[in-house]
C-alpha cells in the first residue's frame, strides 16, 4: 500500500532485533497511546506472563516487549512525531493524508 503511493518503507524487523525501552517509550509518546494498548492480547507470552494484571505498571510492561517482542502488536508506522496501528490499514492512510 505504501509502495503504490510512491513511499519506500524503513522496516524494522524487531523480531530479529527486539527495540530497547526507550524506542518503545517514543513509539507509544507518537502514537499517543499506553503501554497495555500496545500488546497483543492473544499471545500465549502474555497470558503466560500474567499481563493482564491491571496492577502491572507501565515499565513492567514495556520490559515485556523488550524481552518478547511478539507482545508487539503490528504493524506500527511512524511519521515524523506521530505513528498508527497499521490495523485496520486505513489508519495508515490517514496518517500519510495528514
Amino acid at each position: 500500500m505504501l509502495q503504490e503511493r510512491g513511499i519506500n518503507p524503513k522496516i524494522i524487523e524487531y523480531l530479529n532485533v527486539p527495540p530497547t525501552v526507550l524506542e518503545i517509550k517514543t513509539v507509544l509518546k507518537k502514537l499517543g497511546i499506553g503501554a497495555r494498548d500496545l500488546l497483543r492480547k492473544g499471545e500465549d507470552d502474555y497470558k503466560e506472563l500474567g499481563l493482564a494484571n491491571a496492577d502491572l505498571e507501565e515499565s513492567s510492561l514495556i520490559e515485556a516487549m523488550v524481552e518478547r517482542p511478539r507482545l508487539i502488536e503490528r504493524p506500527v508506522v511512524v511519521c515524523g512525531d506521530k505513528a498508527v496501528l497499521g490495523r485496520p490499514p486505513e489508519n495508515v492512510l490517514a496518517l500519510l493524508d495528514q
